[in-house]
């Protein structure tokens, strides 16, 4: 993706554009971003994804002043009628689920993977919503079908109704309103209030990035170099040939609590554990997540190859991660397969140009499901 180029998804400003004047900053409406747009699911298919188990689901209903929440599976039959007015069903996580799903991601990926969280759908009947709310995370609102009014405020008062199923702001003050139909997008930043009511049946695509909490972050991150902290801070033991004899033999000496900084830092130290394990934490897949593994003839690396939808790859400038795993990365080998992680596809010529230890490396990704014939 060429990112100073002008993008019809975004309203014929470049990617590079959208960034620094919208991003994080301010809400962008695009008038048909996707023009004729067609749903990534029929109805019908979506709610056999709702169906299935590992896959996140939400019905939402209201009912006058009164909102009900369930969550999936939902079987057709545990849906209410579609001539019921006021009644949401949320999908999460069909790009994981459906090729065309992933296919649109893809066009947002002027923002960087680890960013990304999911494509949820939202089909609602006439009047269906979730009432006015906001979001931590940067979200595009993609109408494909029917029509939705949205309503958008920047809310200072972020109080919430009391005894409701649902986070839905006690006092919404909206600024500004809109009715997306097919095709239109709406593009808010975290903590923008909106309310999005269908008019008429309709389906909308939500592509989010959710941003990693800060507290959240260090407390997986510490977790995991706690099972390397053994051959990171050494085994080195407390020695203290110098102790007197003491009168408080209840205070912790303060040798002793050097002696414990001096190991954590031992192991934070080390900037490639630290940036090991972030790697491995960005790109473990989701819980549930599985992969269908090949047969070990099915193909060849010299074959073009594809990521898997599923697949989770990144890098950094030591490593290559793939699907909560890391490897060293360098040289020529290094170059191209980080390019896969970008492009995530390899030509035949580009697989060939790899070495006979990263071709197999390639090969046992095939047979784990993770990389496809192209």
């Amino acid at each position: 993706m060429n990112v100073t180029e002008p993008l019809t998804l975004l309203g014929g400003i470049s990617p590079e554009r959208f960034m620094k004047r919208y991003w994080h900053k301010k809400p962008l409406l695009v008038r048909q971003a996707v023009p004729q747009v067609q749903p990534v699911l029929g109805r019908a298919q979506l709610f056999d994804l709702a169906a299935q188990e590992g896959v996140q689901s939400r019905l939402v209903v209201q009912d006058g002043g009164s909102w009900r929440l369930k969550h999936g599976p939902f079987q057709r039959r545990a849906l209410p009628p579609l001539k019921q007015p006021g009644w949401t069903l949320l999908v999460q996580g069909v790009d994981l689920h459906q090729e065309l799903a992933h296919a649109l991601v893809q066009e947002f990926r002027f923002v960087p993977d680890c960013r990304l969280d999911d494509l949820m759908i939202s089909y609602a009947t006439d009047g269906g919503g979730v009432g006015p709310h906001f979001d931590s995370y940067d979200v595009f609102l993609l109408q494909v079908q029917g029509s939705r009014r949205w309503r958008i405020g920047r809310q200072k008062d972020l109080s919430l109704q009391a005894d409701v199923p649902l986070k839905i702001l006690a006092d919404f003050a909206p600024e500004q309103e809109f009715l997306l139909e097919a095709g239109d997008m709406l593009y808010l930043p975290p903590r923008y209030a909106h309310d999005g009511v269908a008019v008429g049946e309709c389906m909308t695509c939500s592509i989010g990035f959710r941003a990693p909490q800060q507290g959240d972050l260090a407390r997986e991150l510490l977790q995991r170099l706690a099972d390397d902290a053994p051959e990171l801070a050494g085994d080195a033991l407390y020695r203290d040939p110098h102790q007197p004899a003491t009168l408080r033999p209840a205070e912790i000496p303060v040798a002793v609590q050097t002696f414990a900084r001096e190991a954590i830092l031992r192991v934070l130290q080390d900037p490639l554990a630290l940036a090991r394990t972030l790697g491995e934490l960005l790109t473990e897949p989701k819980s549930e997540v599985w992969f269908d593994r090949a047969g070990t003839d099915d193909v060849a690396p010299v074959d073009a190859l594809r990521l898997d939808r599923r697949t989770k790859m990144m890098f950094d400038d030591k490593h290559v991660f793939i699907n909560g795993e890391a490897f060293r990365a360098g040289g020529k080998d290094a170059t191209l397969i980080r390019l896969l992680a970008d492009q995530r596809q390899l030509t035949p010529a580009q697989v060939g140009a790899l070495s006979a230890g990263a071709q197999a490396l390639l090969q046992q990704w095939v047979e784990a499901g993770w990389v496809h014939a192209a």
